[in-house]
């Protein structure tokens, strides 16, 4: 797997751990939906 490197200013696809919305924003802290945590589909799910 190839290391991605990641610029927080930089616009990402982001993938809410509860409710599925998938958003593109600069790191954004919380789902706009649901207030859930968010993950950046570019970094591993270890």
């Amino acid at each position: 797997m190839k290391d991605v490197k990641f610029n927080p200013r930089e616009e990402s696809t982001y993938e809410c751990f509860s409710c599925g919305t998938v958003i593109r924003a600069t790191a954004p802290e919380r789902c706009p939906k649901c207030g859930a945590d968010m993950r950046n589909r570019q970094m591993p799910i270890e």
